[in-house]
């Protein structure tokens, strides 16, 4: 199994997003995995321009010359994308979605009628494939998530790629306090560990283990109590 991760975070691996996302990918590996990893804040991709050059003119290469070139082909063989990135106004980080923008190379103008509504055809290099959302928010309910989920599992039905579950950490600041603290909370790391040997052995994520990634680290009235000793703290 080859899987190519990419961190949306302008934190890359110092972020909250990495907590759960760098333990995510040393279990893949320990289930044997060969794991790539690549940050969006050291590459140079555009936005989409909409011009529909990889669908006419040059079909699957897009026309402008950037990182996406080279990162192009890699997603084609990666048997698992995993898209991690922080909760934004509840979408993910604006490079990463630019990212996932140009993968409009992967489709084709002509359509088809798929799970009973229009989609354009996919590239069969990439159909087939899994995806795994890695997202961090800083509000307490994981409800915040719902339309991040939404979005992304939207995207697999365009690029035609199982939806492979998604490890949603709300309230991260809060889950690195802790650990920095040393209260209990390794569990949260081992789960997300956990999550990628599943997924390396069994091809799936157990709902079990995507729970205890998000499990509620302390009451809803301790989070405002913590953020705004922290707000007054910052601001004063």
């Amino acid at each position: 199994m080859k899987a190519l991760a990419i961190n949306g975070s302008p934190h890359k691996g110092k972020g909250n997003t990495a907590l759960i996302l760098d333990p995510f990918l040393e279990g893949l590996r320990d289930g044997g995995a060969e794991v790539e990893l690549l940050c969006t804040r050291d590459l140079h991709i555009n936005p989409c321009l909409g011009c529909f050059g990889c669908w006419i003119k040059t079909p699957g290469k897009c026309v402008q010359e950037d990182d996406m070139a080279g990162l192009l082909p890699r997603l084609r063989q990666a048997d698992v994308w995993v898209l991690a990135t922080p909760l934004y106004f509840d979408g993910p980080s604006g490079p990463l979605k630019n990212l996932m923008d140009r993968m409009t190379a992967f489709l084709r103008l002509a359509a088809e009628v798929r799970g009973g509504r229009s989609r354009h055809l996919v590239e069969e290099e990439v159909q087939g494939g899994k995806v795994v959302l890695v997202s961090n928010c800083g509000l307490w309910e994981i409800s915040t998530f719902d339309p991040l989920v939404t979005q992304v599992k939207g995207f697999c039905q365009h690029v035609q790629r199982e939806f492979a579950g998604a490890l949603l950490r709300p309230h991260g600041q809060t889950l690195r306090d802790l650990l920095r603290q040393g209260e209990p909370v390794q569990d949260v790391l081992e789960a997300a560990r956990e999550a990628g040997r599943e997924l390396a052995r069994d091809g799936r994520i157990s709902g079990e283990t995507l729970i205890a990634v998000g499990r509620p680290l302390v009451s809803l009235e301790e989070y405002v109590e913590r953020m705004n000793e922290t707000a007054a703290r910052l601001t004063a």
